[in-house]
């Protein structure tokens, strides 16, 4: 069965299509500028010249009808019909409390996707368009629905739930959920298999390190915590998200800069993070990596800055486990900064965390999994290339044919 991912946001649509008989990518690509000017389309398949157009896209359905017509062209595509598509695998940011798991859609599940859009505005009314386009573009076709949030849900309620009157849980579902589930899942899974061990008998300390990050508490292959919570904007410095701060400071900026409460949550989650920090030069952790080299002190900072939360998220979960036998490092920055992971096992060698250099510094950029451990460390540190695509492709392989 070939299973076709989409990842719709809110102006482009990410997609692959995978081929479960062997779990081979076929093809992949980004529809961008979605009802914006300059709308660009790429479609990519291993062994040929990239495809790449200027193109206006109204809206999603149209973008999803250029990446079926593309998928299925006699000279771009990778299929020779629509009816090779098994399936349809969506990504969706905000679950709630409705879904611990992936689902097959259906009225009522679109129907709870659109009861959570308050709790996830930025992505869930993206992701149902792109399920809707896919009904009307390929009706009859199954579709499924996979979380973000989903892996979290195993957090014991001592953990998710944040010290309010209890009210507003009750009320309004005000409660840590979590993010990155699928990528968290999927490196933990992978690291379990590297290590040879079942995922029950393992404690892990998974680390998403990228425009967004967030770090999760494994414990018996469940998720025991997380950092991210209502929202995305907890946790961890972030490309553009402040993470985790007093909360008294929001209402001080409010009155002091006279913000709405929009006002303030834009400063929070597009104007802060790397960039705030920088000035608002940068989001773009390899523009701090190149000049924190060259010396420049407010980019250094950052670097600190990340490393020091890093350390403090890590060795709290080990706490909270009562001990953890692997530190996992994915995402575009966790696999990619061989500097930060040296500075955090530095600061974890009291754990047993011990890592050779060579091989670090080698696995900078080169997509595979790697044991940085040496011989002789407790805890092993490990870098783990997330693919969140293929977790959704299993969900929704499993799902539509009940294997």
């Amino acid at each position: 069965m070939k299973i076709l991912v989409i990842n719709a946001g809110s102006s482009s649509v990410k997609y692959q299509l995978i081929d479960m008989e062997n779990e081979k990518l076929m093809a992949k690509g980004l529809c961008d500028r979605i009802g914006i000017d300059g709308g660009n389309f790429k479609h990519q398949v291993e062994g040929r010249e990239d495809y790449k157009i200027q193109i206006q896209m109204a809206n999603h359905g149209e973008a999803i009808q250029l990446v079926v017509k593309t998928l299925t062209d006699p000279k771009l595509g990778v299929i020779s019909s629509l009816s090779e598509i098994g399936a349809v695998g969506h990504r969706v940011l905000h679950g709630g409390e409705k879904f611990s798991g992936s689902v097959l859609v259906d009225d009522k599940v679109i129907e709870a996707i659109e009861e959570c859009c308050e709790l996830g505005p930025l992505h869930n009314p993206h992701n149902l368009t792109g399920i809707r386009a896919c009904e009307e573009i390929m009706p009859g076709v199954p579709q499924v629905a996979v979380f973000d949030t989903g892996f979290h849900q195993t957090m014991p309620k001592y953990a998710y739930l944040y010290a309010l009157p209890y009210e507003y849980y009750e009320k309004y579902k005000i409660r840590r959920y979590g993010f990155h589930g699928t990528s968290h899942r999927y490196v933990s899974m992978r690291a379990a298999a590297m290590l040879g061990k079942d995922p029950k008998d393992l404690k892990l300390v998974t680390c998403h390190l990228g425009n967004g990050s967030s770090i999760a508490a494994v414990q018996g292959g469940k998720c025991l915590d997380t950092t991210m919570g209502v929202t995305p904007l907890e946790g961890i410095i972030m490309g553009t998200r402040c993470g985790s701060i007093d909360p008294a400071i929001v209402p001080l900026i409010m009155k002091k800069e006279g913000l709405t409460p929009d006002e303030m949550d834009t400063v929070m989650n597009k104007k802060s993070g790397i960039l705030g920090v920088t000035g608002g030069v940068t989001s773009d952790n390899r523009d701090i990596e190149d000049g924190a080299k060259n010396g420049n002190e407010r980019y250094q900072l950052v670097e600190s800055m990340l490393c020091h939360q890093l350390t403090k998220y890590i060795g709290g979960f080990a706490a909270a486990m009562g001990g953890v036998d692997a530190v996992i490092f994915t995402g575009g920055i966790g696999e990619n900064n061989p500097q930060y992971r040296t500075r955090v096992a530095d600061k974890l060698a009291f754990l047993g965390v011990k890592i050779d250099e060579d091989v670090n510094a080698k696995a900078k950029r080169n997509g595979l999994e790697v044991d940085l451990s040496t011989p002789d460390a407790k805890v092993k540190m490990l870098v783990i290339p997330t693919n969140e695509e293929l977790m959704i492709a299993k969900d929704t392989y499993e799902i539509v044919t009940g294997k």
